[in-house]
């Protein structure tokens, strides 16, 4: 593999500062509760707001606030990620009365989690769409209580009204205006103002990722991010531009993102390269888009398609496009197993997938596509598993799972299984 364009080498930073300080945070809100989210509010972002929770009557005035042109926009949206929930939820089934011998039924239930936070990040835009993302399949799934939570615009007491008008087409019950460590962490512990939830789902900067770590276990979450990212293979017959656009886009993220094309052309590598430059001053964004770009933007040369899909099998990128010739498409697509979402063809923007077109963009980073996908319905259900017997299966099974037991030395356990067998056995010889 041939580097056109090289990038820094991540290394594994000192994160014991950033832990330190995280596991004050959470601390601090175990203890002091709304006090502490309170003064966080102030510290951080110069809220004095008392309340947390987001009114009935601020999210009717975010609605007109909001242009009704964008509100339709944002419903446009939702409808195309509800459907493509629904039709996830269609293929969880329930699964009863398997019976692997006479007397003996198993089987499992799909049960949804109770409550869940969908953690939504403010920062320098309204990432209102990370809202339909989370809200919308927690809704699908039946979670009984969803609540969701943002930092407020900086210097006010408001969340942005495009996050809050998202949030409640979503379908979101509770919204709060807090975000950072502290608000995972008061999510996870409770506070006088907000109960805890069982699961907290959705991204965020480095201290919400860390808490997230931090409080797993106490609470369940998604998975733990990083920078986002985006692969990109392309062959001689793609389209220099699209592809420098879909780099650009992944890179003005932040500073961390990171954009790869791994190109079979040596002439489609230097064309995009070129293209990068020529759109960068174009984007409103291009300080950050252009630090990304520089420091972590990867071309590199593949000696064919098998080379480049080995390639993009042992990254596990977040985002993975194929752009490649319409006689190779299947031959690519059919041997790509690591990535968090998968768009096939020069149409299929990645950017489509972040907005609108339905299955979820909050996607694991950092190779952890090796081991899970997305955010998607199931992550909100639980397959739980039921079994019940007849004495006749129970006597068929007890001595395997006697000996079993017995073989593992735990003698309590082979005595659950006998003394079923000798009551039984009582019962019958009267």
């Amino acid at each position: 593999m041939k580097e056109l364009k090289a990038s820094k080498k991540r290394t594994e930073q000192d994160r014991s500062k950033l832990t330190e300080t995280v596991k004050g945070i959470i601390d601090e809100v175990r203890t002091h509760g709304d006090a502490a989210l309170l003064q966080y509010n102030r510290r951080f972002d110069s809220c004095n707001r008392t309340a947390l929770r987001i009114s009935k009557e601020e999210i009717e005035e975010a609605y007109k606030t909001v242009p009704d042109v964008e509100i339709d926009d944002i419903r446009r949206a939702a409808a195309n990620i509800r459907a493509f929930a629904e039709a996830q939820r269609e293929t969880i089934g329930v699964l009863d009365g398997f019976s692997p011998e006479p007397g003996m039924e198993l089987g499992h239930k799909v049960i949804p989690v109770e409550s869940c936070c969908c953690y939504v990040p403010g920062g320098g835009y309204p990432l209102y769409s990370t809202a339909l993302m989370l809200g919308i399949p927690a809704k699908i799934a039946g979670v009984e209580r969803i609540t969701a939570c943002s930092p407020v615009i900086k210097g006010t007491d408001k969340v942005h009204p495009k996050t809050l008008v998202a949030m409640d087409i979503a379908g979101v019950d509770e919204i709060y205006a807090v975000g950072g460590a502290q608000a995972i962490a008061a999510f996870s512990y409770g506070t006088e103002q907000i109960r805890p939830v069982n699961l907290i789902v959705g991204p965020g900067n480095s201290f919400v990722t860390e808490a997230k770590r931090q409080c797993y276990g106490k609470v369940g979450i998604d998975f733990v991010a990083g920078p986002s990212e985006v692969l990109v293979i392309a062959d001689g017959g793609a389209d220099p531009d699209i592809i420098a656009a879909d780099l650009l886009a992944q890179s003005e993220h932040d500073k961390e993102a990171k954009g790869i094309l791994v190109t079979t052309d040596e002439k489609l590598g230097t064309a995009v390269m070129e293209a990068v430059e020529k759109q960068l001053p174009e984007l409103d964004t291009k300080d950050i888009a252009a630090s990304s770009w520089n420091d972590f933007g990867e071309v590199l040369l593949a000696d064919s398609l098998d080379e480049a899909v080995e390639y993009a099998n042992g990254y596990a990128p977040e985002h993975l496009e194929v752009n490649v010739r319409k006689e190779e498409e299947d031959a690519v697509v059919s041997r790509l197993r690591n990535y968090g979402s998968l768009f096939i063809g020069g149409n299929t923007a990645e950017v489509f997938g972040d907005y609108a077109s339905g299955p979820n963009h909050t996607l694991p980073t950092l190779g952890a596509a090796r081991y899970t996908g997305g955010v998607w319905t199931g992550t909100f259900l639980k397959i739980c598993t039921y079994q019940t017997m007849s004495a006749d299966a129970m006597m068929k099974i007890a001595p395997l799972v006697s000996s079993l037991a017995r073989g593992e030395g735990l003698v309590g356990h082979a005595r659950a299984a006998e003394i079923r067998m000798e009551k039984h056995s009582g019962r019958k010889d009267k």
